[in-house]
């Protein structure tokens, strides 16, 4: 028996990086989990790789519409919810002087209202004694240059967990914030950076963490499925952050 057998979840963003690697992890331990992603051919390559038990929905979170045809594929196939990994998201590296509107749109869309709807649409699904998990980042409580808006939309994430864990105890749904660090996933290749500076700043992360070394995807997988279980029945709010001690001294 592991320990989400039986359970259904949903994981947005859920084809790539960290959010497959915790959907694999959540198939092993028994559930039966939901993959959100905007891209049609890594989804089908998320499900082989996941290899059962999967279900894949074509889908950006920052489109209402998409996240209604999501939960109505949830419901037809399963007729309820038990966790929610919202772990989409979107960061640039745009330093204030030069940060457009449309970056600026694209990082709230996707991070605040993307997540806030995830979750809000998730609400009639869900089971009482659920749990929620929400991606945001250690960047919430870090001073990053270049990553202010991308810092500013994490940091309403995290407290999205802080509300909502008022707003939900009476349904006994656990709401919980997750906090990566830098891990090895496509991320920084995404920010806009050029291979050259990519390398830089891994180098420039590693000699900030304590232990070391980023994070694999596989490490925070092993973090979502504990906020997920019945271990962490008596946690409900917190941010936890797995960083490698880089935001913590």
């Amino acid at each position: 028996m592991g320990k989400l057998t039986g359970k259904v979840v949903v994981i947005t963003g859920g084809n790539t990086g960290i959010g497959l690697a915790t959907a694999k992890r959540f198939v092993e331990e028994g559930a039966h989990v939901v993959i959100v992603g905007r891209r049609e051919k890594e989804l089908k390559e998320a499900a082989a790789f996941i290899g059962r038990n999967v279900t894949t929905v074509a889908g950006d979170v920052s489109r209402l519409e998409d996240l209604d045809r999501l939960y109505t594929v949830v419901n037809e196939k399963h007729g309820h919810i038990d966790v929610l990994f919202a772990n989409a998201g979107v960061g640039k590296i745009a330093p204030l002087e030069v940060t457009t509107e449309a970056v600026f749109d694209q990082t709230f869309n996707v991070n605040v209202k993307g997540l806030f709807f995830t979750v809000q649409k998730a609400l009639p699904l869900f089971k009482d004694g659920g749990s929620i998990i929400l991606n945001s980042s250690v960047s919430n409580v870090m001073g990053l240059p270049g990553f202010t808006v991308y810092s500013a939309s994490k940091a309403a994430v995290r407290n999205f967990a802080r509300g909502w864990t008022m707003e939900l105890k009476d349904r006994k749904i656990r709401v919980n914030s997750m906090s990566p660090g830098p891990i090895e996933t496509s991320a920084l290749e995404n920010t806009g950076l050029t291979a050259e500076q990519v390398e830089q700043a891994a180098a420039a992360w590693v000699s900030q963490i304590p232990v070391g070394r980023r994070g694999r995807p596989e490490e925070i997988a092993a973090a979502v499925v504990f906020l997920a279980s019945d271990e962490s029945s008596y946690i409900t709010g917190v941010d936890l952050a797995v960083d490698g001690g880089l935001a913590q001294v």
